[in-house]
């Protein structure tokens, strides 16, 4: 009964995911690229940058790989080669995902806590640059994906499907390989994550105790520009990577434990408990690409004007026709 109930609902689930993040990824990029929110030009590419990255995941980790390797077993999708390019681009696409936040939370940390070194590195040619890098070490960094499958079955001299391969597994290189890439996709994000907010957190409290002894008490009543537009930034940067942590918590709590109770887990037996707390934690880190659009509507008040513009252009454009 527990094996059909997860089945059914991931059934249900990822398509829906798909229906609503595909779309609402797709108009925070064209909202981002129109550069008319307000953001700094650094900023905006962090967050053109993670929405690109979301929407990718998307396409290819659920649409692609939940979707249509699922219920389509026999079409291309399933020939190994394509399987395999399948899931080492699942996995870097997903990697990019996170360490796109984790360079977004870094540079509001820098903005926010280090005043000196803001002005040198929060630039939009810095951005660029530590997105390039990122991407490029992520893409290198999965290469042993590739080789951590093998051929499934073979049908009319084609090979069909993909399985771990257990020799990669159990090999040395290839359970070290296992704990590099999980420290690196979810222990260390993770760990930035907690950290960075956490030293901000204090550096604000500082600061803030700072600035009201410095206007005293007969000013207490009057408006402060500064701390009311430093309140928004940290809205912005605590509700994306506070959501982040708490969508990724249930992941990185049940992959400790099944890889300390057993370090060959892949799958396991679908009413286990461990494969059902796998698999939630899998449905709830990728909710987590369709957290930012939520998150920008939400916070803020021109991209939520900006989406209003995108969502009448089409119809204003289709009036327009018919009046003409």
């Amino acid at each position: 009964m527990g094996q059909l109930t997860m089945l059914l609902i991931k059934e249900i689930y990822y398509p829906i995911l798909a229906v609503v993040a595909v779309p609402a990824n797709i108009v925070t990029i064209v909202i981002l690229s129109r550069g008319k929110c307000g953001l700094s030009k650094c900023i905006s590419v962090y967050m053109l940058a993670m929405a690109s990255a979301d929407l990718l995941v998307i396409i290819i980790n659920v649409i692609v790989y939940h979707n249509f390797s699922y219920n389509f077993p026999l079409s291309f999708l399933s020939y190994t080669p394509v399987c395999k390019f399948i899931l080492y681009m699942s996995t870097a696409i997903l990697d990019l995902s996170v360490w796109f936040t984790v360079s977004f939370t870094f540079d509001r940390f820098i903005v926010i806590c280090c005043r000196k070194f803001k002005t040198k590195y929060c630039m939009e040619r810095t951005a660029v640059a530590v997105i390039t890098a990122i991407s490029v070490l992520i893409i290198l960094k999965n290469i042993p994906v590739l080789f951590a499958f093998e051929t499934q079955q073979i049908i009319n001299k084609l090979q069909w499907g993909c399985r771990t391969s257990a020799a990669f597994i159990s090999s040395p290189l290839g359970m070290a390989y296992i704990w590099f890439h999980s420290s690196w996709g979810v222990w260390l994000p993770f760990a930035f994550i907690v950290l960075l907010n956490y030293l901000t957190v204090r550096r604000i409290l500082v600061a803030s105790r700072a600035r009201r002894g410095l206007r005293g008490h007969t000013s207490e009543n009057q408006s402060d520009p500064e701390m009311e537009n430093r309140r928004k930034s940290i809205i912005l940067l605590f509700t994306i990577s506070g959501s982040f942590i708490l969508l990724w918590l249930t992941t990185t709590v049940s992959f400790v434990t099944t890889r300390l109770t057993n370090p060959t887990y892949y799958r396991g037996d679908r009413t286990d408990p461990g494969y059902i707390a796998t698999e939630t934690g899998a449905m709830l880190k990728l909710l987590s690409c369709f957290q930012n659009p939520c998150i920008y509507a939400a916070t803020q008040r021109k991209f939520r004007e900006e989406l209003k513009t995108v969502v009448k252009s089409p119809w204003t454009l289709v009036l327009r026709l018919v009046r003409t």
